[in-house]
């Protein structure tokens, strides 16, 4: 029998798993863990709504193709609902330029009780509820999707930003099921979320996604009822198909090389490069170690290998460790995947210095707001924040606001 070997860049990164401790947490693989002997590259961060260095020729075309698609702003001729929360992916990753912030929050709804699977009420009009309606909805006297029934809580949702997203879907599974592994003081310790195609979840806030191209997917279809190769059907009316004539649009709404560019321009968004070092913000950046920010918010993530060179191999510093938490009664809201109600996914911090408000509802206008509600695994460190001198507190506040 042939005895597989590990390479070195493999046995490296699970001896620094191995060796993460209080005062030397993680902070990512030492090389490439698809099986490549290369030390990972740090990927070089760029300006807002760039690409990531390193594309070749036609990749380049595709992000620049891509682009425009992402800035299309579709009708009810040419997709449009009938329900939807916005007319363009750009119309709300627009801060400070596409693939940004937005300023809004959405509705979404699921049903759950303790010991069943969690139920987005797909069937019935969720897990999204949209807020408005194209005029052939408008004349009928339906100006939004009609209130849902059947769910037991509600949550609010921002745009978050998505600069960077491709590198996070090129980290592989098995780093994030290894960090899982890692137990830190306190309780803190998180899961992977297991989803039932086995693949790991990491994009949403409650990881309900394993991939990328599932997630942008899933966008055009839940948020501007685009219809697409991945989500074929047509959404309803709280249930209720849509009757002959409400969407005069054929489906799929957009094609399949359409959707495919979209999805390579939202894949090499290059993460943005932090505001320049401070004194404090480096006095910043050691408190947030100090205290423990970082067993969850991991500086450091390495991908693995993939079919794009530029995202192989790469170091990223997203923060997060990309594993469910358990943050206590008072975050929880509704479930989703296979994450329960008070269980959130580490929110990666890169692009955190174009916020104005702050945590998955958007409910906390500072920083320092955002961290009080931090209950559960997260309340350890918010004591220890809340504990240091306002001075200290500022320059943390100062590391994180120019992540």
């Amino acid at each position: 029998m042939r005895r597989s070997v590990l390479p070195v860049s493999l046995v490296a990164g699970l001896l620094s798993l191995a060796c993460a401790t209080e005062d030397q947490p993680y902070q990512g693989l030492t090389g490439a863990p698809a099986g490549d002997d290369t030390t990972a590259i740090l990927v070089a961060a760029g300006a807002p709504g760039t690409p990531v260095s390193g594309l070749s020729a036609r990749e380049l075309q595709l992000f620049n193709k891509g682009m425009a698609v992402f800035a299309t702003t579709f009708t009810q001729e040419t997709g449009l609902g009938p329900l939807f929360n916005s007319t363009s992916c750009a119309a709300c990753h627009d801060d400070p330029t596409l693939g940004g912030y937005g300023d809004s929050a959405e509705v979404h709804v699921a049903a759950y009780h303790p010991g069943e699977k969690c139920n987005t009420l797909d069937n019935g009009g969720g897990p999204v509820v949209q807020q408005h309606a194209t005029d052939i909805l408008i004349a009928l006297g339906i100006l939004k999707e009609p209130d849902l029934t059947g769910y037991t809580s509600t949550a609010l949702r921002t745009t978050p930003v998505i600069f960077g997203l491709g590198l996070l879907d090129a980290v592989p599974d098995w780093e994030i099921r290894a960090l899982a592994r890692i137990r830190y003081p306190e309780g803190v310790h998180g899961r992977p979320a297991n989803l039932p195609n086995g693949r790991v979840g990491r994009f949403g806030r409650k990881a309900s996604v394993a991939s990328l191209a599932e997630f942008n997917a899933g966008a055009f279809f839940n948020e501007m009822g685009v219809t697409n190769r991945l989500n074929p059907v047509e959404g309803t009316l709280a249930g209720t198909p849509f009757e002959p004539g409400w969407d005069p649009a054929t489906d799929p709404e957009i094609d399949a090389n359409s959707l495919a560019a979209a999805d390579a321009f939202v894949r090499f968004l290059s993460p943005v490069a932090p505001v320049p070092n401070t004194t404090e913000r480096r006095l910043g950046e050691q408190l947030f170690a100090k205290i423990r920010c970082t067993s969850c918010h991991i500086p450091t993530l390495v991908t693995g290998r993939s079919p794009v060179r530029a995202l192989t191999g790469r170091r990223i510093r997203a923060y997060t460790d990309l594993l469910l938490h358990n943050m206590g009664p008072e975050l929880a809201d509704i479930c989703h995947g296979v994450a329960r109600p008070e269980e959130f996914r580490t929110q990666p911090l890169m692009g955190m210095q174009f916020l104005d408000m702050f945590m998955h509802d958007g409910l906390s206008e500072t920083i320092p707001e955002a961290i009080q509600r931090h209950g559960g695994e997260g309340s350890a460190a918010r004591a220890r924040f809340f504990a240091l001198s306002e001075s200290e507190q500022a320059a943390l506040v100062a590391f994180v606001a120019g992540l």
